[in-house]
């Protein structure tokens, strides 16, 4: 069934028609120019990031426990897995043992030395008392002879003793450094979070063997949030680390975060796939990272997540002027609602 229009109805129509194409046409333009960047600001596609961290086996050892699961939040110095640490239990008991026998044989050589000291010095008296003698022609030389022999028979055992003495000792210290080093590689064997994270992959179950150097877990380091954007050369060029910065994300266009360039590519490349406008990834640009605060990510730590997709602004000019849609910022539920610096700047925009 085809449906006609009049032509008296044809041309009531186009005036509707034309009335909805000027609307249409004049909010895409409102938009536009809403969106639109003021001179000395410069804009980029990028994505939340945040580094990785691995922990790591020192020694090849078996997997005891892991103590974490994927998508855990951890923080500093807390334990993430334990390995087995049986053979370093065994040669840490057998070092502590040749620790004590080390200083026995310590006590051991330092009688001697005592006793040989004595020796010495009786040694030291009848050479004094026969050359007495000797001179007042009241002895023999071969008296004198023997004495004198005597003296430096004893004086040389003395210096061995005393030499045994020192290497006794010696000994005790490699004993002490030996018990050191394997009670290093016993808490080596307690794999800790070096840094506040969270648990993004779990590569290792109890039972498990780990080379040297094999991974237990990855963490994502919540304390360095930072997102990178790329930029043409007659904009980097003006671009100064320590430059402010702006930040929001795709699902939260109404809202932007605080941040600072940290970071200014000193030479060209070209962009990666995960620039969304071939046009600009067929160029050369430079990279920057604008860097989120660590004390305001960590007001949000529970909530923020990498990956998300967002643009990055960034002031080339000192003078420039935010415009007004960058102005509606995130501020943790902490903190007042007032303008905060620039070393007080965050993303964590993306947690909300």
């Amino acid at each position: 069934m085809s449906i006609k229009i009049s032509k008296q109805s044809f041309k009531k129509i186009i005036p509707v028609i034309a009335v909805a194409a000027v609307v249409v046409f004049g909010v895409q333009y409102w938009k536009a120019k809403q969106s639109e960047l003021p001179k000395g600001i410069a804009s980029g596609n990028g994505r939340i990031e945040a580094k990785l961290v691995d922990a790591v086996a020192k020694d090849a050892l078996r997997v005891k426990e892991i103590l974490v699961d994927e998508g855990d939040l951890v923080k500093p110095g807390q334990v993430l897995a334990v390995l087995d640490t049986a053979t370093f239990e065994s040669q840490l008991a057998e070092a502590k043992l040749n620790a004590v026998a080390a200083e026995q044989r310590v006590a051991t050589a330092n009688a001697a030395v005592i006793k040989q000291k004595s020796l010495l010095d009786n040694a030291k008296l009848e050479y004094e008392r026969t050359k007495k003698l000797v001179e007042q022609n009241a002895l023999s030389q071969r008296e004198f002879d023997a004495r004198t022999t005597s003296l430096a028979t004893n004086t040389a055992a003395l210096a061995e003793e005393e030499a045994k003495l020192n290497t006794a000792k010696q000994e005790v210290e490699v004993a002490k450094q030996n018990i050191i080093t394997i009670q290093t590689h016993i808490d080596d064997a307690t794999l800790k979070s070096p840094v506040t994270g969270r648990v993004l992959y779990r590569l290792a179950e109890p039972g498990e063997m780990l080379a040297a150097g094999g991974k237990a877990l990855t963490l994502v380091n919540l304390g360095d949030v930072y997102m990178e954007i790329y930029l043409p050369s007659e904009q980097a060029a003006g671009l100064k680390v320590g430059a402010e910065a702006r930040l929001t994300v795709d699902f939260a266009p109404g809202r932007a975060a605080r941040g600072y360039v940290s970071f200014v590519s000193p030479e060209a490349q070209f962009t990666p796939k995960q620039v969304e406008t071939r046009s600009e990834r067929d160029k050369l640009m430079f990279r920057v990272k604008i860097q989120v605060p660590k004390e305001l990510v960590s007001a949000s730590v529970e909530r923020i997540k990498t990956g998300i997709r967002g643009v990055g602004y960034v002031k080339i000019k000192d003078s420039a002027v935010w415009p007004e849609w960058l102005q509606n910022l995130w501020v943790p539920p902490s903190q007042p609602n007032t303008e905060p610096t620039r070393q007080s700047a965050t993303a964590t925009a993306i947690t909300k």
